[in-house]
């Protein structure tokens, strides 16, 4: 089994101010789809956002496929809300339980995506949502991560949810044109450095790239609150296209039949 932890953004773990707006902005994005609703999160990792989560949902279950990972939740979490060990591809959860299902930074790790989206068609009720955010492999300077199986940017998801009844919308955040300079300055070496296998592959390994490109480093929180970043609403994407203009695609996928 690979060990996900070298890959994760775990709490605790030194990381970049932009890595700790990135999760606070997604659950803020989620929490929008989530108030009142049974909710539940898949490949939680250790659990950043589920506090936020649980303060909105009507209920909320998690778990993820590293146990390891997932201990780290379950520490800092207790009892406050269902935490389990699973599959993505084969859910433990009764068909029409969830109205929500959340899926961050994590699509591209399951060897099936076709079997996770007709898990989540099994688990939801009419008209629920899936909520993912990818990185975006539609960049000039695309990074893939180890462990990984198949990337999809907005046509793939788009196409992927299609197939098993559902209406994808898709999102952009982080604007490439904002970047710092450094960033932008940055870009063509990172380009470079990724054709000829340069890159770390470990979330240890690339702190050095990450002071050199984004600074000081800062350490990821154990749990996201309300107000950490001021938020702004994601880009909605022109369907059918390929985005190359932000760093993370968010997609809302609803279920319009069983």
């Amino acid at each position: 089994m690979p060990d996900f932890s070298t890959v994760t953004e775990l709490a605790g773990d030194d990381v970049s101010q932009e890595q700790v707006e990135r999760i606070c902005h997604r659950y803020y994005w989620a929490g929008e789809y989530c108030a009142d609703k049974d909710v539940l999160e898949v490949a939680c990792g250790s659990g950043q956002g589920l506090g936020y989560l649980s303060r909105i949902a009507n209920s909320l279950a998690a778990g993820d496929y590293d146990a390891k990972i997932l201990s780290i939740a379950k520490s800092h979490y207790g009892d406050r809300f269902e935490l389990k060990q699973f599959d993505a591809q084969d859910m433990p959860y009764a068909e029409n339980s969830k109205d929500v299902i959340i899926i961050f930074e994590a699509l591209y790790y399951i060897p099936s995506a076709a079997k996770f989206v007709a898990e989540c068609k099994r688990i939801l009720r009419p008209g629920g949502k899936v909520l993912i955010a990818n990185a975006n492999k539609d960049l000039y300077d695309f990074n893939p991560s180890p462990y990984t199986y198949e990337y999809h940017g907005v046509v793939e998801l788009e196409r992927l949810f299609a197939e098993h009844g559902f209406k994808a919308e898709c999102f952009g955040h982080l604007p490439i044109g904002e970047v710092s300079l450094r960033q932008k300055v940055l870009r063509p070496v990172k380009k470079l450095a990724v054709a000829l296998g340069l890159i770390p592959k470990t979330a240890e390994g690339k702190k050095f790239l990450k002071r050199l490109v984004f600074g000081g480093l800062v350490k990821m929180p154990a749990e996201v609150t309300a107000g950490m970043y001021p938020y702004e609403e994601p880009l909605r994407l022109a369907p059918g296209v390929p985005d190359k203009d932000h760093k993370v695609i968010y997609c809302a996928a609803t279920l319009m039949q069983k």
